[in-house]
């Protein structure tokens, strides 16, 4: 992993909701990082695969992660895009992780700051699996902006994930 990501921080409302955050300084253009985090070839090189992305608000979306767990079963979030932003903003409205939104800003002469948001309603266990999970998958994503996509998710492990997990449970 070529960059430090920071904790991604949590707001929980009183109707229970929860608001995870995260902010990436990435020594990458917008145009660079819209590609990773917005389109169906960019996705799977550190997140999941978009069996099915229509690039407008209400527009379908089907993601399917690539990473499995124990029993080696894959996640499958299906929805709707709920904002849509070309080089902006990225916004998906899905089963099992609520509204996951992207927000892209231009930094420097050739930088991008991306601000993440995941509103979703969980128990505490979930929480620190989504909160390990999103970390994981931004550390991966420093990695494929850097030429080093991952393209073999079998070999990927829940190791750094139980660390990342391990470590949001202390603090």
């Amino acid at each position: 992993m070529s960059d430090v990501i920071p904790h991604g921080t949590v707001e929980t409302r009183d109707d229970g909701t929860h608001l995870l955050r995260y902010e990436l300084h990435l020594p990458h253009p917008v145009i660079r990082v819209w590609a990773a985090v917005a389109t169906p070839e960019g996705l799977p090189t550190w997140l999941c695969a978009a069996d099915v992305l229509e690039p407008r608000v209400g527009g379908a979306v089907r993601l399917r992660w690539l990473n499995a767990d124990a029993e080696g079963r894959h996640t499958v979030a299906e929805g709707r895009v709920t904002a849509w932003d070309v080089d902006r903003v990225a916004e998906y409205t899905v089963s099992v992780h609520g509204r996951i939104r992207f927000h892209l800003e231009p930094h420097g002469a050739d930088g991008t700051v991306l601000r993440f948001t995941n509103e979703l309603r969980c128990d505490d266990g979930v929480l620190l699996d989504c909160l390990a999970g999103w970390h994981n998958h931004f550390e991966l994503l420093t990695d494929a902006l850097g030429g080093r996509p991952t393209t073999d998710w079998a070999t990927w492990t829940p190791k750094r994930w139980q660390e990342l997990r391990d470590s949001y449970a202390a603090a």
